[in-house]
């Protein structure tokens, strides 16, 4: 039998080592498309406020996932993870704009490694300089020639990012060109979510915001002519995504669904079906994982991302995890972890309240807006809690029915063994992923050598803010 067994095996396999290179299947090419501070406010996620017809159309050709997360709420700790497949607090970038000295492998250095030509023009943001063997080339490749294939071509979309929404010198009509009348958001039509008072500069702001989404939904149409007009969309990997929540205060910097929470789509014809949609746990990290994989690369040990996609697809994780500690000058350390309905914050210090000074964050008419609301006392109690003096320790939102995550439940007796299981998912997490901030403090980390200095201008961005 085992004589047979073996004759068997011969014939069925044996050929295939003799494929000629051309008949081999091709290893994918991949793009990545950046949406800047951009959360799920599109239309196929079910907002009847966007105005997306090329996302829309991308997820109506691939696959939705509605449960993405990234794993920081900020730039550069997002996309360190991103490059590297490793939480930030696991290998020191968790601190924005900190500059760490070692960085790891880049997961696109083992592409490259693979045969890939990877094309990263334009914004990196890793928290560490950018290596020399991350990418073939820096230089734009949109509108010209198709690299050499495979490749990974990646391209960041700005016009979301928070700058833009507040930007009065001419650069939001500039943003804003391509679109018609009747796609542009009237403030009188949009809703505030409960935790921002309802003033005219948080509608506003809201309003640039949905407008700043479909003036990129525009540039992600761009990308995808590019494409058919390079006859390469059959086997080219479209990945769309937000590096983090919408720029707007209490979403971008933060812990919450409304910081974490992002878009992903991606679209590989004839291998996702059309119109999927993707309830599963995913985490940012996966991206990096799922490119390895599919590109023929073997993934890293330390990796801490599942792979998503191909013949190597591996199970959904319990849980999902982020994080936040310095953001530009300000420094607060929480911790999330989120399963499919419900999300566990920790606030380790709970004497420094929600509504510390961030520069970028107070130029904002929102901002600006709630803390006069607050000074006035007009606001309602889930307002008012970004101002209390004092955090909760601990946060639990039953997301099901809060979406916005108002209504604390920590504290309910009714609920204990949630709150108990999530607990113990978060110590598990920092111990076993060696958060460097049960340790190290981000100045202890300058002195050990793991990360430069921090820019000496956060200082004075404090001492501006310290007297108001």
């Amino acid at each position: 039998m085992s004589r047979i067994l073996k004759y068997l095996f011969l014939a069925l396999f044996l050929p295939l080592l003799f494929l000629r290179a051309e008949d081999r299947p091709a290893q994918p090419n991949i793009i990545f498309i950046v949406g800047e501070d951009t959360g799920p406010e599109l239309g196929c996620y079910g907002d009847a406020l966007a105005v997306t017809p090329n996302l829309d159309r991308l997820a109506s050709q691939g696959a939705r996932f509605t449960r993405a997360f990234t794993h920081a709420p900020v730039c550069a700790p997002s996309r360190s993870g991103l490059i590297t497949g490793q939480f930030p607090t696991t290998i020191g970038t968790q601190h924005m704009r900190s500059v760490l000295n070692r960085p790891p492998v880049t997961f696109t250095k083992l592409l490259r490694d693979a045969g890939y030509f990877v094309a990263w023009p334009g914004k990196t943001d890793f928290n560490f300089a950018d290596p020399p063997d991350f990418a073939d080339s820096r230089a734009e490749w949109l509108n010209k020639p198709k690299p050499r294939e495979p490749f990974l071509a990646y391209t960041n979309l700005f016009k979301t990012h928070e700058s833009q929404i507040r930007d009065e010198g001419g650069g939001f009509a500039k943003n804003t060109k391509r679109l018609t009348a009747a796609q542009r958001h009237s403030p009188a039509k949009l809703t505030p979510p409960p935790y921002h008072p309802d003033t005219p500069e948080v509608r506003a702001d809201l309003a640039r915001y949905y407008d700043l989404v479909t003036a990129v939904d525009y540039e992600v149409g761009d990308v995808l002519r590019w494409i058919e007009a390079q006859g390469i969309a059959e086997n080219t990997i479209v990945i769309f995504f937000g590096d983090h929540g919408r720029g707007l205060p209490r979403s971008k910097r933060w812990c919450y669904d409304s910081g974490l929470h992002v878009p992903l789509l991606i679209r590989w014809p004839k291998q996702i079906p059309a119109g999927s949609v993707r309830e599963d746990l995913t985490c940012f990290l996966d991206l990096s994982a799922t490119c390895l994989a599919l590109g023929g690369s073997k993934v890293p040990a330390d990796f801490a991302g599942r792979i998503l996609l191909g013949p190597n697809t591996q199970p959904e994780p319990k849980y999902v995890f982020g994080a936040r500690d310095f953001q530009d000058e300000t420094f607060d350390r929480i911790r999330s972890v989120r399963d499919r309905q419900w999300h566990y914050l920790r606030n380790y210090h709970p004497e420094l309240p929600h509504a510390q000074f961030i520069d970028t964050m107070e130029l904002g008419p929102t901002m600006r807006a709630w803390r006069r609301e607050f000074a006035a006392g007009h606001l309602t109690d889930a307002q008012k809690f970004f101002f209390a003096k004092m955090k909760p320790v601990e946060e639990l939102y039953d997301t099901s029915v809060d979406p916005w995550e108002v209504n604390n439940l920590a504290t309910d007796p009714a609920h204990s063994a949630k709150l108990q299981e999530l607990r113990a998912a978060m110590n598990n997490w920092v111990a076993s992923t060696h958060d460097m901030a049960e340790k190290l403090s981000a100045e202890e980390m300058v002195k050990q050598g793991i990360i430069q200095p921090r820019d000496p201008k956060y200082a004075e961005r404090l001492a501006k803010w310290a007297g108001k």
